[in-house]
């Protein structure tokens, strides 16, 4: 059963807050086939070093970033610029962009305006802090 099968029975609910390991090993095919070319880009929490999320930007997306000191990615589910926040209000403000050693990766350091990155609530109906809000454990996901 491929990821697709599986995403097509599963929805989104079940995939962002169930327990059981769906991991989207084709997302680089499916992005390579767009050929808009991106680059990954992490998102880590100035002050705490925490990683919020992992995104993509375009030369479109870095240059909005720069100018408005917000983090902007290119939505590679969507195809579009993404301004992150402008619809949740989870704006995340800009403090510096790193670039790796062989320049085909970003770092975005950041400090999130309202304290949430992702786009899920937690059982409160808070914004999650990060992405990253589960860990694997025997084969299943786990709420950290």
């Amino acid at each position: 059963m491929t990821r697709s099968d599986i995403t097509t029975i599963m929805n989104h609910h079940e995939l962002e807050e169930g327990s059981a390991l769906s991991l989207d090993f084709l997302k680089l095919q499916k992005i390579a086939a767009t050929q808009i070319p991106v680059l990954p880009v992490i998102v880590q929490h100035a002050d705490t070093h925490e990683v919020l999320v992992l995104a993509y930007a375009n030369a479109v997306a870095l240059q909005k970033t720069l100018e408005t000191k917000i983090a902007s990615f290119w939505s590679t589910s969507r195809n579009e610029l993404w301004v992150k926040g402008a619809t949740s209000g989870d704006i995340l403000d800009l403090v510096e962009v790193r670039v790796n050693c062989e320049q085909n990766s970003l770092l975005y350091l950041v400090r999130p305006r309202k304290g949430g990155c992702c786009h899920t609530k937690d059982v409160q109906g808070h914004t999650r802090p990060s992405c990253y809000y589960r860990k694997i454990t025997d084969g299943k996901l786990n709420f950290v």
